[in-house]
């Protein structure tokens, strides 16, 4: 199986990975594996097609007045 190597990653970045892992009971090879593996099985979408899809999620529904309620909100 190939094998690739990922050099100069920031610190934080590896960090982040590890504690990852570890939450999710994997090893810092599997938990990248699985993210890279998941990553590319995603069908490429661009971001117009993105906007697309999230505008007929919303199309048709109302939505109250947020200015109002921030407004309140203040007041208290």
């Amino acid at each position: 199986m190939p094998q690739l190597l990922i050099r100069n990653l920031e610190e934080k970045t590896v960090e982040n990975l590890k504690a990852r892992a570890k939450r999710h009971n994997r090893s810092l090879q599997g938990e990248v594996k699985l993210i890279l593996e998941e990553y590319v099985a995603r069908p490429d979408e661009s971001p117009l097609a993105i906007a697309d899809r999230w505008q007929g999620y919303f199309a048709g529904r109302a939505f109250s007045e947020s200015a109002e309620l921030l407004r309140e909100d203040r007041e208290r």
